[in-house]
């Protein structure tokens, strides 16, 4: 399953407070096919999850869904949030890929 650092948690509350959405807000990350290497990680807010078509858990407080299709690619996958001067916001440690772009948005398994 997908988890958050907890800071990467704290950012999502941040940005659901900042949205005035509800506590019971999903954090759906999902897989497409696409960008640089192969995949591209989605990150979207949903009312709720498809009980019948996602893995939900909890991570620090967040809700999270992972849609079973994009969870063969997200299996222990960590999502963690990057401040710096060049770039700032969430990165992905997958430890299934095995090669990733350098936006940090796309990978290969």
């Amino acid at each position: 399953m997908v988890t958050l650092t907890p800071r990467a948690a704290d950012e999502v509350k941040r940005i659901l407070r900042e949205q005035h959405r509800p506590e019971s807000t999903t954090l759906r990350v999902g897989v497409l096919g696409g960008g640089c290497s192969g995949y591209e990680y989605r990150l979207q807010f949903v009312d709720q999850a498809d009980e019948q078509q996602d893995l939900v858990a909890e991570s620090h407080g967040v809700k999270i869904a992972v849609d079973k299709k994009s969870s063969t690619y997200l299996a222990g996958t960590e999502i963690d949030i990057h401040e710096g001067l060049d770039k700032r916001g969430f990165v992905f440690n997958n430890p299934l890929a095995i090669r990733t772009c350098g936006c940090g948005s796309s990978f290969g398994v």
